[in-house]
């Protein structure tokens, strides 16, 4: 499947479609079981023209098997919520469980992330603040086996994607928010909300793909993930998801769109080439 709008925004990455499925492609990615990983690995990954498969004992940490779809997985993160709350702000030092379950964490998932559950990556102010955090994210079990990421030129006309994921730079954001408003009736139709950078892709536009009145969801402001891809994406880049039929709008409204007037040309000229 072929985008205009990858065309028109001169993209260095390739857009990303994201499956459900309950058969996975013979050539995907995919992580070992029950070992640590980041989604956005495999994301960046997806975005250079690989495929990508996860299922509930592939998807890396229990922020993605949330991110994903996979229910709530936080339940499974060493030492429980109470010790998740305190990953998120604080840290688990000052925590029995914690302390003690620290070797473990290590063995597991490295030296880095097991000073970090001790410190705490403080992205909260408190433990409160993460507690109630949780009840507002929309954690969902999505009813198949697999969550697939490919390509979207990989995408085949019969299959029909959950959502559409553009790695952007601040130009090509900014085209991708006015492409998106173009024929919009309110002001309010772009969110940067609050989660991982694996809620942004997954569970957060899952719930815009379910509402009457859908919004894209701005992702990758998760300053881990942007650490963790860094290299991969490059650090100008930002995320940009939309449900499926939302794709299909914006496609529609291309031609006869300022993506094809001199104030979005003028700026494209001043872009590096993609590849």
């Amino acid at each position: 499947m072929e985008s205009k709008i990858a065309g028109a925004l001169k993209l260095a990455y390739h857009p990303v479609a994201l499956v459900w499925a309950d058969e996975k492609p013979d050539d995907a990615l995919q992580f070992k079981e029950n070992t640590w990983g980041c989604v956005m690995w495999m994301f960046a990954r997806v975005a250079k023209g690989k495929t990508v498969v996860f299922d509930r004992n592939t998807y890396g940490c229990v922020g993605g098997g949330v991110g994903l779809g996979f229910g709530n997985t936080y339940n499974l993160f060493p030492g429980s919520m109470e010790c998740f709350y305190n990953f998120l702000s604080g840290g688990n030092e000052h925590h029995a469980l914690g302390r003690k379950l620290a070797p473990a964490v290590k063995n597991f998932a490295g030296e880095e992330f097991a000073k970090t559950f001790l410190r705490g990556e403080r992205f909260m102010k408190s433990s409160d603040h993460v507690r109630k955090f949780l009840e507002l994210l929309p954690i969902v079990d999505i009813p198949n086996r697999y969550v697939i990421f490919k390509p979207l030129s990989a995408v085949d006309e019969r299959e029909r994607p959950v959502l559409i994921s553009f790695v952007a730079n601040p130009h090509q954001l900014s085209a991708l928010t006015t492409l998106y408003y173009y024929e919009a009736e309110t002001l309010e139709n772009v969110i940067i909300a609050k989660g991982a950078a694996c809620h942004q892709i997954g569970i957060l536009p899952y719930r815009e793909a379910r509402s009457p009145n859908p919004r894209a969801v701005v992702g990758l402001t998760d300053l881990f993930a942007r650490r963790s891809v860094r290299r991969m994406l490059g650090d100008d880049a930002m995320i940009f998801s939309v449900p499926f039929a939302q794709f299909v709008r914006m496609e529609g409204n291309v031609e006869g769109s300022f993506l094809r007037e001199e104030t979005w040309e003028s700026l494209t000229r001043q872009m590096p080439p993609p590849g």
